[in-house]
């Protein structure tokens, strides 16, 4: 148990909380603004205006070896980040990697402003082999300056993932599946999920679902949001919806998460469509086959749940031609997600995001599970919640944490008792640190 101020104890619970909670969210950010922080470099050392001036400047290999360093190190700032945490010298090289993708990021922005100033002094049209003489800055003295600025940024670069591969750091893939439980779902929907049912965004998605008319193929609808919002209690209250199950010849639920491989999911699919084990060898083309002969013209609704793939082409050119292109008119597939990317690349609908609970629903949720155990609502109470539920920002995971948590205290001091605790150590802020984690880097910077 941490150390707690004295002067602490006599201050009401709510304020307790927020000096406790408050650091431990900000330490949060401020890690985790690292990882945004490289991803964004390496997405401007892909952008196409971007490798324009390396190529011109016979740069171009070292600007991808930039990328993938970076990329590789990516791959293992989740580990470094917690790691880091009692490892001074871990927390140190970190400290240097941020130094580094700024310095990266600002020669990478050279090349830009570069290329965007010869692109408005001489027009598109103008040939490249003109664009390399006509300005009034030097090409030579260009290309000999950022040659040894990016020979900087690489050997620092270089010198940083040699230093890194001495921690054995794990990549974040083997990190994450060792962590994280595998998440399975189902489409049976808890009636304590009624409780702070979202009228509105159910009524939304079911009428897109069914307002579909001539629509002859198939279409995605994702949803999308950060952890914790209700995503998978959002989709099962549209898939039981009665409309939605007259409608839909056929109704299929998949829990992705993680495996998101073309033989998985389909074989899946028909094991959902037969009611049976789906024997066929892990042939695309076999298993192809028998889902046209399954599915055949049928309109059906699958949800595939808990969806992290971000890479384009696994879903462009492996599954998308497989699930859009069988089914009947009207066919819809709903995906849900974290990531605003997984939910671009996928929908060919308008991708609905999830808002935080309204504080009425707020309240609702909270207190149906703080007060479930024979907790009474005293005043007192009801005060010291309100406060809690503000913090929790509406938030449904965190409220349904905070709320198990409290409904064990039957009194209104062992309510107090638990301000004197790790509240870090209850198991709200590990999944609210790995929700954060996979926030885009415009959301992080809004919630600084």
């Amino acid at each position: 148990m941490p150390h707690i101020c004295p002067c602490l104890i006599s201050l009401p619970l709510f304020h307790m909380l927020q000096f406790l909670l408050l650091p431990l969210i900000r330490k949060i950010m401020a890690e985790s603004l690292l990882l945004p922080l490289v991803r964004g470099v390496v997405g401007k050392a892909t952008d196409a205006l971007v490798q324009t001036m390396p190529r011109m400047c016979g740069l171009d290999d070292d600007r991808e070896t930039l990328k993938r360093h970076l990329l590789a190190v990516e791959c293992m700032l989740a580990d470094a980040e917690e790691r880091s945490q009692t490892n001074a010298y871990l927390k140190s090289w970190m400290e240097k990697l941020k130094a580094v993708a700024y310095e990266a990021d600002d020669v990478l922005d050279d090349f830009q402003y570069e290329a965007l100033r010869r692109e408005a002094q001489i027009g598109k049209s103008t040939s490249r082999k003109i664009l390399g003489y006509v300005t009034r800055h030097s090409p030579l003295l260009f290309r000999f300056s950022m040659s040894r600025k990016l020979e900087g940024v690489l050997d620092k670069i270089k010198e940083l993932v040699v230093e890194m591969n001495m921690f054995r750091l794990e990549d974040s893939v083997n990190r994450e599946e060792r962590q994280r439980p595998r998440k399975q779902t189902h489409s049976g929907l808890d009636e304590s999920a009624e409780i702070f049912r979202r009228g509105v965004d159910k009524e939304g998605v079911v009428k897109l679902l069914l307002d579909q008319p001539d629509q002859r193929k198939v279409q995605v609808l994702p949803i999308f949001g950060m952890g914790g919002l209700g995503k998978t209690t959002l989709a099962k209250m549209v898939y039981n919806d009665q409309g939605v199950q007259q409608h839909f010849q056929l109704k299929m639920w998949h829990c992705v998460s993680d495996n998101f491989g073309v033989i998985a999911i389909v074989k899946s699919i028909i094991e959902l469509v037969t009611n049976e084990r789906c024997g066929l060898p892990d042939s695309v083309e076999l298993l192809r086959q028998k889902l046209v002969e399954v599915i055949s013209q049928k309109r059906f609704v699958l949800v595939l749940d808990d969806v992290w793939n971000e890479e384009k082409s696994l879903w462009e050119d492996e599954l998308k031609p497989l699930l859009c292109s069988i089914g009947g008119p009207e066919s819809v597939i709903v995906v849900t997600c974290r990531s605003k990317q997984v939910a671009s690349i996928m929908s060919t609908l308008k991708p609905h995001e999830l808002a935080f609970l309204s504080e009425e629903d707020s309240w609702k949720l909270f207190s149906n599970k703080a007060f479930s155990n024979g907790v009474e609502e005293l005043t007192e109470l009801v005060t010291i919640e309100r406060h809690i539920v503000n913090e929790c920002s509406g938030l449904p995971l965190a409220l349904k944490t905070m709320g198990g948590l409290l409904s064990s205290k039957q009194q209104v001091h062992e309510w107090k008792t638990i301000a004197k605790t790790n509240i870090g150590d209850n198991e709200v802020m590990p999944i609210l640190k790995l929700s954060y984690k996979h926030l885009s880097s415009e959301m992080i910077m809004r919630s600084t």
